[in-house]
């Protein structure tokens, strides 16, 4: 949700800037007949915004290397995004007002034309990288946590603009796309190493073992970012609040007002310190919780005996929805396989390893089966099936209320397996 909210947030006040000047500039000069043109190009603009908000949600992704294009896509454009407005941003204003002044001095009707097209090319660009980058957002947390996110951060958005232009709210615009930038650069590092987890996931490429364990549980578990994006900022506002105390205390002679002002500034730094300290000490509890989970033991398996070269499952055993872990012995060899019930009613069973992770194996979390090594959720569905993180399949069958599943086969997809 912070990750939205952010990238909500930072397009909303970019587009909320270009029509503001478009709009001061139009009073300034005696032209507000001219603005009524200008809302229709920033309806223009919000409604096509909306429009490639909805076709990229119904565009289903569900393989993951088109889930792993998307996002790194989404990560370019929020550094794009992010080199576009620290390189124009200076000269922002003055280039918008020369664009209206040029559309401007034509007819009503050409100017109006003009300035609508220009307002809504500008934030329609904005507009539609929101939704690119939402979209990808979406595909790494939930999807009504990202939709929560963006509301609240094109709300503040919105307010930002209408009080800044106001000048009811008195901020440093340079300062606060410079915070932002920085927060962004963790976001779009976020979409990059999870894209580059989806395409190792999906072999799209070269993968292995060591970089899906360190990868895996960072881009999957969505608490770690959240606390890095709220230590980045905690420490930001340290940053500014003890420049602007320290400037503010220098210029006072008043021996009394400069004692009040450092009283001020060392109680915002102790505020600040806590809440980088408190983001620190979640990151390293997360950090932990990360390392005990790759080198927690793995499930508990159930020993079974084989009978004529197979092994026999009752279905009354495994008819719910938990994860069901078992072995057998082959030739002096342990072969650990699961079997789990699907949503429609057949069962998945595979190796309890995959191509890519070796036999690091899997674990049940609530309706989610994980990898131990990458922490990918696994849908239960395709268990069985080939590719990604998907636990090596085994054919089975069921014979007189029991699941059958051929000893030999175990031993055929395990020599498939590393370590």
């Amino acid at each position: 949700m912070l990750s939205a909210f952010l990238i909500a947030l930072r397009e909303g006040v970019e587009a909320a800037l270009v029509v503001g000047i478009v709009l001061v500039y139009l009073n300034r000069t005696g032209r507000s007949n001219l603005v009524r043109w200008v809302w229709g190009g920033v309806l223009a603009a919000v409604a096509s915004s909306l429009a490639v908000a909805i076709a990229l949600e119904r565009w289903k992704v569900s393989e993951d290397g088109f889930e792993g294009v998307l996002l790194l896509v989404a990560a370019v454009f929020v550094v794009t995004m992010i080199i576009w407005m620290n390189r124009v941003a200076r000269h922002l204003k003055k280039e918008i007002e020369a664009r209206v002044e040029k559309h401007a001095a034509k007819s009503e009707l050409s100017a109006g034309f003009g300035l609508a097209l220009f307002v809504f090319l500008m934030v329609v660009r904005e507009g539609a990288e929101l939704a690119l980058i939402l979209r990808a957002v979406e595909l790494s947390t939930e999807g009504l946590a990202v939709w929560i996110g963006t509301v609240l951060g094109l709300g503040v958005a919105v307010a930002v603009g209408v009080f800044f232009f106001q000048g009811t709210l008195k901020i440093s615009l340079g300062r606060f796309f410079s915070a932002t930038s920085t927060i962004l650069i963790i976001v779009a590092v976020q979409l990059a190493l999870t894209g580059i987890h989806e395409l190792s996931e999906a072999m799209w490429l070269p993968s292995s073992k060591v970089e899906m364990a360190y990868v895996g549980p960072i881009v999957r578990n969505e608490f770690f970012f959240f606390t890095v994006i709220l230590g980045a900022a905690a420490l930001l506002v340290l940053r500014e609040w003890m420049a602007a105390r320290g400037r503010a205390a220098e210029n006072v002679p008043d021996a009394a007002e400069r004692r009040r002002l450092e009283w001020e500034r060392r109680k915002q730094r102790r505020w600040a310190f806590a809440s980088a300290f408190t983001c620190t000490a979640v990151i390293l509890i997360l950090a932990a919780e990360f390392a005990y989970t790759r080198v927690s033991a793995t499930t508990e398996a159930r020993s079974i005996q084989s009978e004529d070269g197979s092994v026999r499952i009752p279905l009354a055993e495994i008819s719910d929805a938990n994860l069901h872990v078992y072995s057998v012995d082959a030739s002096g060899t342990s072969l650990r396989f699961l079997v789990i019930r699907k949503p429609n009613g057949s069962w998945g069973t595979a190796l309890d390893a995959c191509l890519i992770c070796g036999t690091a194996g899997y674990r049940q979390d609530g309706s989610n089966v994980v990898c131990r090594n990458c922490a990918s959720a696994i849908y239960i569905p395709t268990i069985g099936e080939a590719g990604g993180c998907n636990p090596v399949g085994v054919p089975s069958r069921m014979d007189s209320g029991a699941l059958v599943i051929d000893v030999s086969k175990l031993a055929e997809a395990r020599s498939r397996v590393s370590q």
